[in-house]
């Protein structure tokens, strides 16, 4: 699965919005959430999967994180949409001149 998948899902989505704000535990995106403690571990084990998240031990709990570069996938593809919507705007606008 890719970071585009992984964000296709509202509730993934959701869940990685919500640990954007801050480190937090499961148990708290729980509680942000109506769904039980295995289906947001499910979630967020694609989150790290793709690199979104990554998680660290603290005693008893894991707590997550967004990671920095998490989204430069969907960066990359972005900008590469936007390079080529210029060049094919650039080359209509040439097109139009020579009219």
């Amino acid at each position: 699965m890719d970071t585009f998948a992984a964000l296709a899902d509202p509730t993934r989505r959701n869940i990685f919005e919500y640990i954007v704000r801050g480190e937090t535990s499961v148990s708290q995106i729980v509680e942000r959430f109506s769904f039980k403690a295995p289906t947001i571990s499910q979630h967020l084990k694609i989150l790290k999967e793709v690199g979104l998240v990554q998680s660290r031990a603290d005693k008893q709990k894991r707590l997550y994180t967004a990671r920095a570069d998490g989204l430069a996938q969907v960066e990359n593809w972005v900008q590469l949409q936007q390079k080529l919507m210029s060049e094919r705007l650039d080359a209509l606008e040439n097109h139009l001149r020579q009219q």
